[in-house]
């Protein structure tokens, strides 16, 4: 459910005992988000025509450097197009390439990332996810 005012927007879900707040739009670039006691740090709001999806995202600074991390292990040219929608495959990685990716990104950001996470990650996008709701949970 959505209420409209304005250039702000207030969100509540359905749960089966009432409303629960959710989600408050303030401006197009202000977004805060909760669910079940839990904030979102890093929101994106895509236009898609009349309407709009959200997105819970990583903090860009850290899809920054998983960009980083993913040019350098690869040894990208300079100037290469890494961005969070680039798939390791995409870029030339193999499977060696992709655990030693892990591996500069767990020395990196001082995190562990168990194996069967590491073999589903395909993107810069779900790394830098993965990243950040480690580091939350620490």
């Amino acid at each position: 459910m959505a209420s409209v005012t304005g250039t702000s927007m207030f969100l509540t879900s359905l749960s089966k005992q009432a409303l629960v707040p959710c989600a408050r739009f303030s401006t197009p670039n202000s977004v805060s988000l909760s669910m079940k006691g839990r904030n979102f740090p890093s929101i994106t709001l895509q236009p898609r025509g009349p309407w709009f999806q959200v997105s819970c995202v990583a903090k860009p600074e850290t899809v920054k450097k998983v960009c980083d991390i993913v040019k350098k292990q690869l040894a990208l040219p300079e100037g290469s197009a890494v961005t969070g929608e680039s798939k390791f495959s995409a870029l030339g990685a193999d499977s060696l390439d992709t655990v030693e990716i892990v591996m500069g990104l767990e020395e990196e950001f001082g995190i562990s990332v168990e194996e069967e996470n590491a073999q589903t990650i395909t993107t810069v996008q779900e790394a830098a996810d993965m990243i950040d709701k480690l580091l939350e949970s620490k």
